[in-house]
């Protein structure tokens, strides 16, 4: 018997899940730590995590898996990595950490990236990277160099989420294409590293990790990672992606025309395409994705709304008390009408938004009534304000040519919610699809196909299968459009 084990390192929690390869089943999974993982923000759109919490998390979850369940640890075969995009992680010669990360939703390096935009000027960031440096790895590094000269002058490599993992797994230092691409440190002309990139910002390309492809053996288990997780030492670490490009491997959107959705913390649409795009004011991204190669490209475009999972979040800890569960808020929601009587949801308060060309405008509510809203109207205005806001992006993709047919979405997060799949589904015209799957469950398959236990893709899906389809409901449809027309017009008021 083969299992895999995968693993997703969210800004949330971090999630394992343990596969048996033959069949595609789920043998065990578990979460930790219980409740969210506290994210530090010593200054406004400032976000930090402390990467050997995220360790500490990836050791509890595997303990959390064998108490649940007994399997032959000397089974695991082949280990995958999945990780939130775009952080910093800094060590030096020692391996060692020398601050916390700098994580996605942290906005200090905007004005750093839109002066690297006009240094190295705008046509040719868009032509080779696909994207303005904008607020990504590459501009946070900058930042560090700015205003931490002494944090780095010590540093000898720096590395993403995910890498740090895969470090402490395997006693390497290795990234991958798809990685750089998403720190914006991908040549898309030259299909190789942007060295221009760290030219500009005047930093050595010798920070950077030595590439690895996103299927393949990337190390071994070491002894001292093995005795930590309970795991065999030798085990194959054979894939790692960033979150989103994962979150389209686990829903097995792969090919052009493809299109995933995930409503976590942040929101995401990912679209898959063959050919070389790019948006002229960079507010939804392209990266290298996980399956992409010379002889057969593959781009993840990537629209991404910060304040999504995290608003129903706030609601259910600071609004409604402890007194709620999610699904119960969710019943509580569809009480209210389409169009929650005129309240209206801003979903920005997670940092700079690109989809609003990096401006941090902030959540706000509007049309507030002290005689007409309730909760019921609070909790429908914020799942319908983060549909609007997906929308809005989708506007941006539309333009590129993408189209939104049938979308694939795990059935977890906001998905959960009835009210906000329907609307979902209604606002932007598309059929979802649900799967019973997840980041963990992809980094598992990911890597029994980075390990050769799966002959291809085709063999890595098996036991994948929708198990509900939600489709636009068009007696709402006008309705709808009309809610969405009013939260449009607010929005452009702020902008």
């Amino acid at each position: 018997m083969a299992l895999l084990m995968g693993y997703d390192v969210g800004s949330s929690s971090i999630k394992a899940t343990l596969m048996d390869a033959d069949s595609g089943k789920v043998l065990g999974s578990a979460t930790s730590p219980d409740r969210e993982l506290e994210i530090i923000a010593k200054e406004i759109g400032w976000a930090e995590q402390h990467p050997d919490t995220w360790w500490e998390h990836v050791v509890k979850a595997t303990q959390k898996i064998k108490s649940q369940i007994q399997f032959d640890a000397g089974d695991v075969a082949a280990i995958g990595i999945s990780y939130q995009m775009h952080g910093l992680v800094c060590v030096d010669k020692s391996k060692e950490l020398l601050r916390p990360s700098i994580i996605w939703c942290d906005s200090r390096a905007v004005q750093i990236g839109v002066q690297a935009a006009k240094d190295i000027g705008p046509d040719k960031c868009l032509k080779r990277l696909f994207n303005l440096p904008g607020n990504f790895t590459a501009s946070k590094l900058a930042w560090v160099k700015e205003n931490e000269p002494d944090v780095y002058a010590k540093i000898h490599k720096v590395m993403l989420p995910g890498d740090y993992i895969a470090m402490k797994m395997t006693g390497e230092i290795k990234t991958t294409a798809s990685g750089l691409s998403e720190g914006i440190m991908w040549d898309f002309e030259a299909d190789g590293p942007a060295d221009f990139v760290l030219d500009n910002y005047g930093i050595s390309t010798d920070l950077v990790a030595d590439r690895v492809g996103t299927f393949s053996v990337q190390g071994e288990l070491t002894k001292a990672a093995a005795d930590e997780l309970g795991l065999p030492a030798g085990a194959k670490i054979s894939y790692r992606a960033g979150d989103q490009p994962n979150n389209a491997l686990s829903l097995n959107v792969l090919q052009p025309g493809e299109i995933a959705v995930t409503a976590g913390t942040s929101g995401v649409v990912y679209g898959v395409g063959d050919k070389k795009n790019y948006d002229r004011k960079s507010r939804v991204n392209v990266f290298v994705h996980a399956n992409h190669s010379k002889s057969k490209p593959r781009y993840g475009v990537l629209l991404c709304l910060n304040g999504t999972g995290i608003l129903n979040s706030w609601l259910k800890h600071n609004f409604v008390g402890d007194g709620l569960d999610y699904p119960e808020m969710n019943k509580l929601a569809a009480k209210a009408p389409v169009g929650s009587d005129g309240l209206i949801i801003m979903p920005y308060g997670n940092g700079a938004e690109r989809t609003l060309e990096n401006r941090n405008i902030g959540a706000s509510v509007h049309g507030w009534s002290f005689n007409v809203h309730k909760k019921a109207h609070f909790l429908r205005a914020a799942q319908e304000g983060i549909v609007f806001a997906l929308n809005y992006g989708l506007g941006i993709m539309r333009d590129m040519g993408i189209k939104l047919k049938t979308v694939k979405a795990g059935n977890a997060n906001m998905f959960l919610s009835p009210l906000f799949a329907e609307a979902f589904a209604t606002v932007t015209g598309a059929s979802v699809e649900l799967y019973n799957t997840d980041g963990s469950q992809g980094a598992a398959r990911g890597a029994g196909i980075g390990a050769g236990i799966f002959k291809g893709p085709t063999d890595a899906f098996i036991g994948l299968e929708p198990v509900k389809t939600i489709k636009p409901n068009p007696k709402l449809a006008a309705t709808y459009q009309d809610a969405y027309k009013q939260w449009e017009a607010v929005l452009k008021r702020q902008l």
